[in-house]
């Protein structure tokens, strides 16, 4: 499982893998998804002719079942009032496609934030520098002074320490316990003293 979730977080790291499959299946997302669970299930460990048949059935479950839910931790209010009330600049940095100014007013998170940045919109995804680039003109600070924090650690641990940025990984479940020696934390509550 470890192993899977490993590779799904690369995947999505803007890889080679995911730029193929976006080109293959770029007017066919039900072939995307299907594809992706097949190598998912290889990731599992299961054996290519077992995951090519399994894998549209899984992606059929998924497509009726599953009902992502954003989970915006109790004391982010709390926190990002304090560190927006502190003077800190944030912005939101995202491998979406398009933009989600929407989504984040729903939660009532969009007025803690200078800016909200989705890769599509600059035609650039995390790891690659050209969105880090961006998101600091947007905020208006320079790579040394900026702390970035996300839970990728190929996209964007990695994507924000080749830019120059301070990397945090936020890791609640202790999915990478080795770091490479970059910061992390577990909850949100840990961040302030990481400021400091």
């Amino acid at each position: 499982r470890i192993r899977a979730e490993h590779w799904e977080h690369f995947y999505f790291a803007s890889s080679l893998e995911i730029r193929k499959d976006s080109e293959t299946y770029k007017d066919d997302r039900s072939g995307f998804w299907v594809n992706f669970g097949r190598r998912r299930l290889v990731a599992l460990g299961l054996k290519s002719a077992d995951a090519l048949e399994l894998a549209p059935k899984v992606s059929a479950h998924m497509d009726k079942a599953y009902k992502p839910q954003v989970h915006v931790p109790p004391d982010a209010h709390t926190l990002l009032s304090s560190l927006k009330n502190e003077g800190y600049v944030l912005g939101v940095v995202s491998n979406r496609e398009t933009p989600y100014h929407d989504e984040l007013k729903e939660l009532k998170l969009d007025s803690y934030f200078k800016f909200l940045l989705a890769g599509g919109e600059v035609n650039s995804y995390k790891p690659d520098k050209v969105i880090f680039a961006r998101a600091l003109e947007l905020a208006g600070t320079s790579a040394p002074e900026t702390m970035y924090i996300g839970d990728n650690y190929f996209a964007d641990v990695m994507g924000a320490h080749r830019s120059g940025l301070i990397p945090v990984l936020y890791d609640p479940t202790s999915l990478f316990p080795d770091t490479g020696g970059f910061a992390f934390i577990r909850s949100f509550t840990e961040l302030p003293e990481l400021l400091k």
